[in-house]
């Protein structure tokens, strides 16, 4: 039996508890109160003709257990009977007023959902032998997007990914991821190296800075993790500004951090000094899993204040989960959201975006993507 299912039936055992009270007490209590509540606990539970079942009931089995007692009169009776019909009408009231409540949200929910599709859309699911699958989870549950931000793009010069945190919250984060996709989709497709990619990338959040003005144009940053891939995916390039670093997973579950070899500040900070964008290179082998996340997942916390550690925990969920196969990409990411919430007990303090890049085995002639397959990628 559902959980829905289960809480219509708390008005029945609420009037079944009623006369269970009324038969084990002295004839002088009364379990009117109990019969009262009734209707008002089926306000959210059940439609307009439940609720006046539900308060109909209430007062046919009042007055049957008045009779019973010999205390149906004036005070214990009538008056009873008219306080069941009112609380009736008012529970009707606070239906209709939460049914509106509710299509409100629902409508608010709906526009968030398409806001989020057009700010943050969902990246392809592969490119080449390149296998994506990229999770959002808001802090919130009523907010589908906030100032977390990923996009992945083939270029000229090879398949490109930026995964972003900017500061801030609100209608303001969501104006700046906007202008963020919009720069590195620009910049991405024009530059020939990183170092000129990250460059573009400052000049256009400095001047989107510009526009805006006040705190923004002082504190406006981002925090980015910018990946390139070559052409045959056999090395990933990353410049890390400011950003967690991110996981790489071979095909065993065996989980490596990648670090940058030298700090950098997010970007939109060139204004308080200049710094280089050191590109760091890694092996990108078949079969494996680049995990990139914002810090939505490393600094969420347990209730002793431990930091979640991907690299520590990941592999041990991974060989339970996997129980000797293989996991999609999707499946690694909804492991890791399911992972940090066990970890902080509960939904998370800050949006969490992630992306799963995964490079098919050799010779795979399917890759599953979330429980199903994808034709093999053409030669060449």
């Amino acid at each position: 039996m559902s959980q829905l299912l289960r809480t219509r039936w708390i008005p029945v055992g609420l009037i079944v508890l009623a006369v269970v009270v009324d038969l084990v007490t002295p004839h002088d209590v009364t379990s009117a109160p109990l019969l009262m509540a009734a209707p008002v606990a089926a306000a959210p539970l059940l439609g307009v003709r439940g609720i006046i079942g539900v308060g109909l009931t209430s007062m046919i089995v009042h007055a049957f257990l008045a009779r019973v007692d010999g205390t149906f009169g004036w005070r214990a009776g009538v008056a009873n009977q008219l306080t069941l019909a009112a609380v009736t009408a008012l529970a009707v009231l606070i239906h209709r007023t939460l049914r509106r409540q509710d299509d409100s949200a629902r409508r608010a929910r709906h526009v968030a959902a398409v806001a989020q599709r057009a700010v943050l859309p969902r990246p392809p699911s592969r490119l080449g032998d390149l296998h994506i699958e990229a999770r959002y989870v808001p802090a919130e549950s009523e907010a589908l997007i906030g100032g977390d931000l990923y996009v992945v793009q083939s270029t000229p010069y090879g398949i490109r990914v930026m995964v972003g945190d900017v500061r801030g919250k609100g209608l303001g984060a969501v104006s700046a991821v906007s202008a963020d996709l919009g720069a590195f989709r620009y910049a991405a497709d024009e530059s020939e190296d990183l170092p000129q990619l990250v460059a573009r990338l400052e000049r256009a959040l400095l001047r989107e800075g510009g526009r805006r003005g006040g705190q923004q144009q002082q504190e406006g940053f981002t925090t980015a993790l910018i990946a390139e891939f070559s052409e045959d995916l056999e090395t990933v390039r990353l410049v890390n500004r400011g950003h967690p670093p991110p996981v790489l997973m071979d095909a065993q579950g065996r989980a490596t951090l990648l670090e940058a070899s030298e700090e950098a500040p997010p970007l939109g900070m060139s204004d308080l000094g200049s710094w280089t964008s050191p590109v760091d290179s890694f092996p990108f082998p078949a079969g494996s899993t680049l995990l990139c996340y914002t810090d939505g997942i490393t600094e969420s916390r347990d209730a002793t204040g431990r930091f979640y550690d991907p690299v520590a925990r990941l592999p041990l969920v991974f060989v339970r989960r996997a129980r000797g196969g293989r996991l999609s990409p999707g499946q690694i990411l909804d492991m890791l959201i399911h992972d940090v919430r066990r970890h902080v007990g509960g939904r998370p303090k800050d949006d969490q975006a992630m992306l799963a890049l995964h490079r098919a085995p050799s010779g795979s002639g399917t890759v599953p993507l979330d429980g199903g397959t994808a034709p093999a990628a053409s030669p060449g």
